[in-house]
């Protein structure tokens, strides 16, 4: 078995990613400017991509990203709205909140993140076997023969985390009772009449039981001019687990995929159903958005919530390898990245002891995780196929109101992050 060590000839504190999206690149950066040696170890053989999927920005992520040495002004996060409103059926406006946001795409901020890491310490095609931890070190070890040892090993690897699968196995994400439909359509292939209604805006169509959104964000190439952009939807629909889920997630051969698709192998008819629900549902220019979208891509939604993110004396997990919520809250990278922030500020905090370093991290983090996992679901509870408990029912019922999805809608007002 081929083995390799940290290879950084120092006394510096070597730290072991697994993980290179953006919860493994937010504690990589970070944990070098605190003086750390950081390696990355990313499954996949090449560059992430993350189908251009939206993503809300909050101060506190550009308070990590400040720290990580991205500058918010030189960098161009991302693409400034006005406000939000909320479109009848027949495409009016039903409702309308001034709240300026920025908004960005997965790509864009990834692409950020990953140019201010040395590209010799981001490994690909590096898929976890095992990790073995030792009194002075631990080991993860790659299927394919390799090894790196570390002082300490960080799962952030994602939803079906393999650190997390091998450290607590019991734990694993939940499908609440509905899916998402999202893609992008370029500003310029839209009417002039839906660009102007929707690009300047965060936008809402709430057809009963189910809700669409979308969003400007960067366009190819990064671009954030106007008339270079992107418009991102997001369209919430429930689907009981053993019928209507089932059949989307059936692909053209027959093969039914577990609570993820790639979009490649959604079936034409699939597609074509939901543009024409689009048609009969939504408003007039969020259908179009739809008809334009060049390949939609399904998601199942799932809660994921870890009991404890110390894994092991010197394993932790954070970001969605240990909470994953709704997206209703908007807070998935945000809070990954402050997941990265609390682990460097313990360990910075007690630099002379890991174990109080990393259970202090697991107490503020665990705290913050479980409050975003119950705002997400207070604000997809409408729509779940089944609503089992008066507080949820009373939740549904605030939550189909215009004036709630605008103003608590991917908000992080009465949230840390």
């Amino acid at each position: 078995m081929a083995t390799s060590s940290s290879g950084h000839g120092s006394s510096r504190p070597h730290a072991v990613v697994v993980g290179g999206s953006m919860a493994g690149l937010f504690s990589a950066l970070l944990l070098r400017r605190a003086g750390w040696a950081v390696d990355v170890y990313e499954r996949a053989g090449a560059e992430l991509a993350g189908r251009g999927a939206g993503i809300v920005t909050h101060d506190a992520l550009y308070s990590v990203l400040q720290n990580a040495g991205i500058d918010r002004q030189a960098a161009e996060v991302g693409v400034s709205v006005v406000g939000r409103r909320v479109l009848a059926k027949d495409g009016s406006i039903v409702g309308a909140l001034a709240l300026p946001q920025v908004l960005t795409s997965w790509g864009h901020l990834y692409g950020l993140l990953r140019a201010e890491l040395p590209t010799q310490r981001y490994h690909q095609g590096r898929t976890l076997a095992r990790i073995e931890e030792g009194a002075e070190a631990v080991k993860a070890h790659f299927t394919d023969g390799s090894s790196v040892s570390g002082d300490l090993l960080i799962g952030a690897d994602g939803i079906f985390s393999a650190v997390r699968a091998q450290c607590a196995p019991e734990v694993h994400p939940t499908y609440v009772g509905y899916i998402a439909w999202r893609g992008l359509v370029d500003e310029a292939d839209l009417s002039p009449e839906t660009r102007a209604t929707l690009l300047d805006h965060f936008a809402f169509s709430l057809p009963d039981g189910e809700q669409m959104l979308g969003y400007p964000v960067a366009g190819a190439d990064h671009a954030l001019a106007p008339g270079r952009r992107r418009y991102n939807f997001v369209w919430y629909r429930p689907a009981a687990a053993d019928t209507a889920l089932r059949a989307l997630l059936t692909d053209a051969d027959g093969i039914v995929h577990r609570l993820s698709i790639p979009p490649s192998r959604i079936r034409p008819e699939i597609v074509a159903s939901m543009r024409s629900d689009a048609r009969r549902l939504v408003a007039p220019q969020f259908a179009e958005v739809v008809e334009k979208a060049g390949q939609p891509f399904l998601q199942a939604i799932q809660d994921l919530e870890a009991p404890r993110m110390r894994l092991g004396r010197r394993v932790v997990i954070l970001g969605d390898a240990a909470f994953v919520a709704r997206p209703h809250v908007g807070m998935g990278v945000t809070k990954a990245a402050a997941d990265a922030q609390a682990l460097v500020d313990a360990l910075a905090a007690h630099p002379d002891d890991l174990d109080e370093a990393l259970a202090a991290f697991a107490t503020i983090r665990l705290r913050s995780g479980a409050a975003v996992i119950r705002r997400a679901r207070e604000l997809g509870a409408y729509m779940q196929a089944q609503i089992l408990t008066p507080e949820e029912r009373a939740m549904a019922e605030r939550h189909r109101r215009p004036e709630a999805v605008m103003a608590e809608t991917a908000v992080a007002t009465g949230l840390a992050a």
